[in-house]
């Protein structure tokens, strides 16, 4: 081993600155054998280093580290944080120590003649040499970023470790305590904006006693250029702020003064109010955007050519555009107004342009809103081919006609009509068939449809009101006919971009099942929580959802979503029969309108964690659970609202819905329409996903989950749910996945194994022990491959 020393000093260096597929099934022998043998290859072929190409007068570089030492106690992960972008360049990628990229690229040759050699010359990755990197370099971009973060007297220095085929280095930086700031003042010579900035000042991202950061004086810049922006200075740009630092070296601190430029432009210090508001919404770039059209003045805002057939209704826009006459400029209106006028969904683009014809002498500005019209009427066909495991397989149709316009006041009329038929191509019931017909009638009105006044607020999305109503018949062949017919009406909006909300007050199913075969029957008669399942159902409630999401939030290293559901339905019937003197019960049921009517609560929360640990690996786990209760006028709840586990977006060792309730298992039953629910569910998952190649990522997966009635719920079905038993109950499940991500569409292969069986003895549901993948047998009943679009969570 050779090491080699270098070091460097640098002191006060400064830097400013639609298809959905999914299918389920076990894997076969060969299917099993050529995966192993396939992966088997691939690890031999990639465990080469990638070092046998290289010359003998050079060394592939493997990397850098960065010791930190210091005389005084400092931070040292964000010192950390701040130089480990500055030590450069990369390596090559590698996975578990193999660098199958860079053996792509030596594979290729130095000069490929050959379609397939480009192509892994392309698709692979040069070597990173020792001779291309440049520690003295790197060492003073060390220094300069410990600069920023308050340590202006740091010293750098370097060592090359070399090994036979490989190099890396090792730099050392001596630091000290970062200067922490003393006070900050102003000096602002406008007057107005120096009362807007002190009447703010609470709000400064610059705090006593905090340690120097060149990044939070960037982002206290921002902020008050936001600040101002949004008390009418049009004109205003964080550059015309200027920090003026006086260090002491005695206590290691730094006091600031916060003043304007002396050559800051006289429009940039002069609040600016709205004048005149231009609409047009048939807008193209190849047209001016001056008002030479025809025009209408309607409150104080002029509508372009207002005289197509397509435009939306005058007042309807204006309820989204929050820019007025002889209103100052506001950046937070101008946003608004843009926001909501796209997620309108009726508009491609919308920009705003303002203008000040004199800018020397007027504070006036005209804002000119600009809107490109999406064509009114689309027409979609989708179609999808279904494979599930219990072999049945069959096209799905999708027909969808949108009107943005219907009324003339943005409503989104969707008219759609879907259709499928699965037929049952292996199996005990070869032949067997279903179809399914689901006509929908959708609207959106963009505005809360109420018969009070709700006060409006500004938000930068527009909140929607939704009337649906759909019909659905299933005919499945030997079994039965399910009709199935449903009125809602509810309301859609977020407050901000991370967080959104569903209430819908009504919502109306009837469910009846006709046509019942005696093999129906007779399976329902050997099970009568299923029989109950199966009962004419009629819904009447109201249900809530809440979705916060935090992966819309690029570059955060822990992204929460937290998904919460709560849904109640009969209350209202059981009220108005209570006061009428009637008193429901399980055993002796009351009607609406001649059909018993379903009564129970039912919530939900699903709450992920997406740890990002680097742009090509992330850590997501996932919590969900799930408790409903039949009361009153029902003894079970009905079978859409019953909670299932198992399946490629659940616990992937284990079949669709197959899992419980509790300790209950049957392999009888092969149709997943009589499977059974439950009334409490608990899943939680774990999954490493990775970077593979490109668009090719992997990942490793750990499943846990169950369901399980209630104590209340009369069945004898499997395990009730009790706290002291439920963990002990839970089925747990791993396997490897591969996943092709081109970012608008994901296909999924995730292959799983059971590693604890709940329907065993309690002594024997750990079956860790019995895998044995050279047995076809254990293979054949144990390996799940799911085939899915879209991650499981």
């Amino acid at each position: 081993m050779k090491t080699t020393k270098n070091r460097h000093t640098t002191r006060n260096f400064n830097i400013f600155l639609k298809i959905k597929i999914c299918r389920w099934t076990h894997l076969s022998k060969v299917g099993v054998g050529c995966a192993i043998v396939a992966l088997f290859a691939l690890l031999t072929f990639a465990a080469c280093s990638g070092t046998s190409h290289l010359s003998k007068t050079d060394k592939l570089y493997t990397g850098a580290k960065l010791k930190i030492e210091s005389t005084e106690k400092v931070n040292n992960r964000s010192i950390k944080a701040q130089t480990i972008n500055a030590m450069r360049p990369k390596p090559n990628s590698s996975y578990l120590g193999m660098r199958p990229q860079l053996i792509l690229f030596n594979a290729a040759g130095s000069n490929p003649k050959s379609k397939f050699k480009k192509w892994l010359k392309t698709n692979g990755e040069a070597p990173i040499l020792l001779s291309n990197t440049n520690p003295s370099a790197t060492a003073a971009i060390i220094d300069a970023q410990l600069f920023n973060i308050g340590i202006f007297n740091s010293h750098t220095e370097f060592a090359i470790i070399e090994k036979k085929h490989t190099a890396r280095i090792v730099y050392t930086t001596h630091v000290h305590k970062a200067f922490t700031i003393k006070e900050i003042a102003y000096s602002i010579a406008d007057d107005s904006i120096k009362s807007i900035i002190l009447a703010d000042k609470n709000n400064s991202l610059i705090n006593v006693d905090a340690e120097y950061n060149l990044a939070t004086l960037k982002e206290e810049r921002i902020r008050i250029d936001e600040l101002l922006k949004n008390k009418g200075y049009f004109f205003f740009n964080p550059d015309y702020l200027v920090f003026k630092a006086d260090t002491s070296s005695t206590n290691r601190t730094i006091s600031f003064t916060l003043s304007l430029k002396d050559s800051i432009q006289p429009t940039a210090i002069r609040a600016y109010k709205i004048n005149n508001v231009y609409i047009n919404q048939n807008y193209s770039l190849q047209e001016n955007s001056s008002p030479t059209k025809d025009t209408l003045m309607i409150q104080n805002t002029v509508f372009i050519g207002n005289d197509s057939a397509m435009n939306i209704r005058p007042k309807v826009l204006l309820r989204s555009v929050y820019l007025h006459k002889g209103e100052l400029y506001s950046r937070e209106n101008h946003t608004i107004t843009l926001n909501r006028l796209m997620t309108m969904g009726n508009f491609k683009f919308v920009q705003i342009k303002f203008s000040n014809p004199d800018s020397l002498f007027t504070n006036y500005l005209d804002a000119t809103i600009l809107m490109t019209p999406m064509t009114k009427h689309t027409f979609r066909a989708e179609l999808d081919i279904v494979s599930k495991s219990n072999n049945y397989t069959g096209p799905r149709l999708n027909l969808s006609l949108l009107n943005r316009n219907t009324f003339k006041g943005a409503e989104l009329l969707n008219l759609s009509l879907a259709g499928s038929f699965e037929a049952q191509i292996g199996g005990a019931s070869k032949n067997a068939f279903s179809y399914a017909i689901n006509p929908q009638i959708e609207i959106l009105f963009p505005q809360f449809i109420v018969p009070f006044h709700i006060k409006p607020y500004n938000s930068r999305y527009i909140p929607k009101t939704s009337v649906l109503l759909s019909y659905n018949f299933l005919k499945r062949l030997n079994y039965f006919d399910l009709n199935t017919i449903q009125i809602g009406y509810g309301f859609k909006w977020k407050m901000n971009f991370r967080s959104e909300h569903e209430l819908m007050p009504l919502n109306v199913s009837y469910t009846r099942v006709t046509n019942r075969t005696d093999l129906f029957n007779a399976l329902l008669a050997s099970n009568e929580f299923l029989k109950k399942s199966y009962e004419e159902q009629f819904i009447a409630g109201a249900n809530y959802s809440f979705m916060y999401n935090e992966q819309v939030i690029k570059g955060k290293k822990l992204q929460y979503y937290v998904h919460f559901t709560a849904e109640t339905a009969g209350n209202l019937f059981s009220l108005v029969k209570r006061i009428g003197g009637s008193k429901s019960t399980a055993e002796n049921p009351l009607k609406f309108m001649g059909s018993t009517y379903s009564q129970y609560a039912k919530t939900s929360l699903d709450a992920r964690v997406y740890y990002n640990i680097n742009k090509d690996e992330k850590l997501v786990t996932r919590l969900f659970a799930g408790v409903g209760d039949a009361y009153g006028n029902s003894s079970i709840l009905p079978y859409n609202k019953q909670f299932f586990s198992g399946g490629p977006n659940s616990v992937r060792a284990f079949q669709i819905n197959s899992l419980g309730p509790g300790t209950y298992h049957t392999t009888e039953l092969t149709n997943d329409f009589l499977l059974l629910g439950g009334d409490i569910k608990l899943e939680m998952n774990a999954e490493y996903r990775f970077v593979i190649y490109k668009y090719f990522k992997g990942a490793f997966f750990v499943d846990a989950g169950n369901v399980w009635l209630q104590k209340t719920n009369s069945s004898t079905i499997g395990s009730h749910f009790a706290f002291a038993s439920c963990l002990k109950e839970l089925a747990v499940g791993a396997g490897i996945g591969m996943r092709v991500d081109v970012s608008f569409f994901v296909l999924r292969f995730d292959v799983a194994m059971p590693l604890r069986k709940p329907w065993l003895d309690e002594n024997k549901r750990w079956v860790i022990k019995d895998i044995d993948f050279g047995s076809g047998n254990w293979r054949s009943k144990n390996l799940i491959l799911n085939i899915a679009i879209g991650y499981p969570f």
